[in-house]
């Protein structure tokens, strides 16, 4: 028995050594079968995650990552983030809010950032997708929507990084196709879609 009990605590401390966890989401999806076996990669990855009702959500698994789109994106808008908000920034698992609320969204408790995201009906959560023109901080009128700044950003900060969407299956068709068109305007031509494993079938 000793020795049983010595075997069962060196593999209990193997899993939880080598276990990733599962990142929270803001939105819970149920993403399309099917019966690839590709494995998305664990780092330098940016997940676009699109709920039933179209909301655009946002996650990297590289702080670094991070930080460097945030400012990025911020400097388009003349908007500067403190310290604490760039860590409470590199906190979240996942994110969706128009940049120009990101900063009151950053100065909230962890448990109120959680609610506001999950709150579909809020016109203020999401990441804008619409391309309106509006005048940047150079004066000049952009085209670009703030997905696409997101994008465009964080695959300039990191030239290695790695694209994935993942949709609910119950997500209107047109919805998934203006974020991969999106991505084709932008020359992001691959990308990976994140399914659940579906058993082929012979019959």
């Amino acid at each position: 028995m000793t020795a049983m009990s010595d075997v069962t605590v060196l593999l209990l401390t193997f899993f939880m050594l080598t276990s990733t966890f599962v990142q929270d989401e803001p939105v819970k999806v149920q993403t399309p079968a099917s019966v690839s076996e590709w494995k998305i990669p664990e780092s330098n990855l940016m997940t676009i995650l699109v709920d039933s009702k179209g909301k655009i959500f946002m996650s990297f698994t590289n702080d670094g990552d991070k930080i460097g789109t945030l400012t990025a994106v911020g400097d388009d808008y003349g908007i500067t983030f403190t310290s604490k908000q760039q860590a409470a920034f590199k906190k979240l698992d996942s994110f969706g809010v128009p940049i120009r609320s990101m900063s009151s969204f950053l100065d909230l408790p962890t448990d109120q950032q959680d609610k506001y995201l999950k709150d579909l009906e809020n016109q203020r959560v999401g990441i804008p997708t619409d391309s309106m023109a509006v005048s940047d901080v150079r004066g000049l009128i952009s085209q670009d929507n703030e997905f696409k700044r997101w994008v465009t950003y964080a695959t300039t900060n990191n030239p290695d990084l790695a694209i994935a969407i993942k949709a609910d299956k119950s997500t209107n068709y047109p919805v998934v196709k203006k974020v991969i068109d999106d991505l084709r305007d932008m020359r992001k031509n691959k990308y990976l879609l994140i399914t659940s494993l579906k058993t082929s079938s012979n019959s």
